[in-house]
């Protein structure tokens, strides 16, 4: 199969700021995106909007529908290569690139699919990583070569992929329902910890847990030497475990009793930035592990409240807004110690009503699980497509 460069085949911009001293050119209504809105395939709109004027007198570009924007200078592009088509006219910044194909030569679609499976070997051969920033190499990307085939084969292509994607959007849709089911799951039970307006008795965290210990401040290796240690990146702000990322670490035996995790412990994220301290979480004892100084370990006293009663309203919309009000110190750290958590105010329904939850969000864990595996599936079958239709 011939090959052309993507150069030979679309039009590619640079993109750039209009002067931020001119207030009135950032109140007009074309779309101005920067990476931070290359969230989705599809770019209906952004957070900045420009004005004509705006894009006559700086360094941006208005280019049209179809057009597709590639982020080309990003800490991101550590490990992702954002990819997006235009859905209407807009302009971009210089982190982006823009590539109009030319539909007589090919279909801006076909193009599109093409960056998108080309995504990992841009990765890997095409950035250039900076201590912080890292940014696609000059010119790499208007050389890749684009597989030339017939326009039928083209349309082919693009009709297969954009089904199997719109397979995994749906599966992934699936999943964020599934996680919105736990916090609609409490408030039904339970009712808004805000107002309480079940009339629980109400009592302090410090009331209910017989322990909070801070966990170890040991230094932790990539190296698969030792236990796990959970660190702030492994709870998400949504309270789910992520421990797809570990780090290990070697204590010696009276220390791993001293810190190590039990089925049902709290951790709570008392260092992080403001807007993410207070991130909790639940250790389900799959593993033994670790937990790192960030974290404060909490255990429940189970004859007043369940570790998963205590870990979703921890999570809920409630605390999270008093975390928020809370956390206390300097820009980019912000902290909480054990003596505010304990003296956090906690509503404690009766123990039944707590198990009835704690069976529901069982059940719920299971049925996200059971998504998780299916998401797995529809990717690795999309990448597989994806590779099918544009071989290396």
């Amino acid at each position: 199969m011939t090959t052309q460069p993507l150069r030979d085949l679309c039009a590619i911009r640079h993109g750039g700021t209009p002067s931020k001293a001119n207030a009135a050119f950032w109140l007009g209504d074309i779309p101005w995106v920067s990476p931070k809105d290359m969230k989705s395939s599809l770019i209906q709109d952004a957070a900045d909007h420009i004005t004509t004027e705006a894009i006559e007198n700086s360094a941006t570009s208005l280019v049209p529908a179809k057009t597709i924007l590639v982020v080309v200078r990003s800490g991101i592009l550590a490990h992702t290569l954002p990819v997006a088509q235009a859905a209407r006219p807009l302009a971009f910044n210089q982190d982006i690139k823009a590539l109009t194909p030319d539909a007589s030569k090919i279909d801006p679609d076909y193009v599109y699919w093409f960056l998108r499976a080309r995504a990992t070997f841009t990765i890997q051969q095409g950035v250039k990583k900076g201590a912080t920033v890292h940014s696609l190499r000059s010119g790499f990307l208007e050389s890749l070569p684009v597989p030339m085939c017939s326009e039928a084969k083209q349309r082919e292509i693009v009709d297969l992929l954009s089904r199997a994607d719109g397979i995994v959007r749906l599966r992934r849709d699936a999943q964020r329902v599934v996680a919105g089911l736990v916090p609609a799951t409490f408030a039904g039970i339970f009712g808004d910890p805000a107002t309480n307006p079940k009339d629980w008795p109400m009592s302090t965290l410090g009331d209910v847990i017989t322990a909070a210990d801070y966990g170890s401040s040991a230094k932790s290796s990539s190296e698969q030497v030792g236990l796990p240690m959970i660190r702030m990146g492994n709870v998400t702000y949504a309270g789910d475990l992520e421990l797809s990322d570990l780090k290990y670490v070697s204590l010696p035996p009276e220390e791993i009793d001293r810190f190590k995790l039990l089925e049902g412990d709290i951790l709570f994220n008392r260092t992080n930035s403001k807007e993410l301290v207070g991130k909790t979480g639940l250790w389900d004892g799959s593993t033994a592990a670790i937990l790192a100084s960030y974290f404060i370990r909490l255990r429940v006293d189970r004859t007043i409240v369940s570790p998963t009663y205590v870990w979703a309203f921890m999570n809920s919309a409630h605390m999270k807004r008093v975390l928020f009000a809370t956390a206390r110190g300097a820009i980019g750290q912000s902290n909480i110690n054990s003596k505010e958590l304990k003296a956090f105010r906690i509503p404690v329904p009766p123990e039944h009503l707590q198990k009835t939850f704690e069976e529901q969000c069982q059940a719920l864990a299971d049925l996200a699980a059971q998504q998780r595996r299916s998401l797995e599936k529809a990717e690795a079958a999309f990448r597989a497509l994806m590779a099918q239709c544009f071989p290396a």
